[in-house]
């Protein structure tokens, strides 16, 4: 005798669920290769962004190109978890798109348009990781099925 499974159907609560997680990895994605291609810019010629002079936080732009490269490479791996439905990813997305609205914040003069832009994507993201609840992800995500 063969055992059939039955699938249980998507309620509107994992769909969302799933539609958000999608939607964070994909905008973490972006926002990781936008930083990416920053801190390449910021490497390789500083001179592209504006000089402010008596800026509390001023720090070599060479510098503030190595530290967008460093979140943007971790933003792409992260989003790959994300993608996978991972909870690491989850906690992990949220805390870098923390850090990079923090870097965004401390090189606004730097590159004002951009960081601000920058901070937005990163604030979608924040929202999209949080607003969802563990018991609304899809089953294969977290493990066994909760409830009856």
């Amino acid at each position: 005798m063969a055992s059939t499974h039955t699938a249980r159907p998507h309620t509107a609560k994992q769909a969302w669920a799933t539609g958000l997680t999608a939607f964070a990895a994909v905008m973490l994605m972006i926002a990781g290769v936008l930083d990416i291609f920053r801190g390449i810019m910021g490497i390789a010629q500083d001179d592209v962004f504006v000089s402010t002079r008596n800026y509390v936080f001023q720090f070599d732009l060479t510098g503030w190109g190595w530290i967008h490269l460093i979140l943007g490479v971790l933003a792409v791996i992260i989003s790959l978890g994300l993608f996978q439905g991972a909870m690491w990813a989850r906690v992990a997305g949220v805390t870098i798109a923390g850090l990079i609205i923090l870097a965004n914040f401390l090189s606004l003069p730097y590159y004002p348009v951009w960081s601000v832009v920058m901070i937005a994507f990163s604030g979608f993201i924040i929202w999209a990781l949080c607003v969802m609840r563990p018991e609304e992800m899809p089953t294969g995500s977290q493990g066994a099925p909760r409830g009856p």
